[in-house]
């Protein structure tokens, strides 16, 4: 259940980390326009491994709150959804990083704090190869 509640808060960090991206790129203005406007920023802020991965471990901690009450295969969900959850709010925070340039590894800002945390919490209670290896443990692979 610890890395049920762990997934749970590296869930938090990886939507507010998405939300600070999102608002500082269109809040932040080059050349007389948003940052958000430029290509390279739009498909960063698109792509299926920022708000897809986001949604995808919301709804796997849904699937993993019904857990007990289903199906015994279904004990694998826990370590599934914390393995995905480690891995997206990782790659979040480096693109929250990414988005923000300079500033955000900087003391004045709290991106770099998103990414240090979800630095430490990936490698606490087991990283994403561990929880893929103890899956395909539990599986029979």
């Amino acid at each position: 259940m610890a890395a049920v509640a762990l997934a749970a808060e590296q869930l938090g960090g990886a939507q507010r980390a998405l939300d600070m991206a999102v608002e500082y790129a269109k809040v932040r203005r080059q050349f007389g326009r948003p940052i958000g406007s430029f290509q390279a920023i739009k498909h960063t802020l698109r792509r299926p491994a920022a708000r897809g991965r986001v949604a995808a471990v919301r709804g796997r901690l849904r699937g993993v709150a019904r857990w007990p009450r289903t199906r015994p295969r279904s004990r694998c969900w826990p370590r599934w959804s914390r393995r995905t959850a480690s891995e997206t709010y990782f790659h979040v925070a480096a693109e929250n990083i990414q988005i923000h340039g300079g500033i955000g590894f900087t003391w004045e800002h709290d991106a770099h704090l998103y990414f240090k945390r979800a630095k430490a919490s990936e490698l606490f209670l087991g990283d994403g190869a561990y929880h893929r290896e103890r899956l395909a443990n539990r599986i029979g692979l």
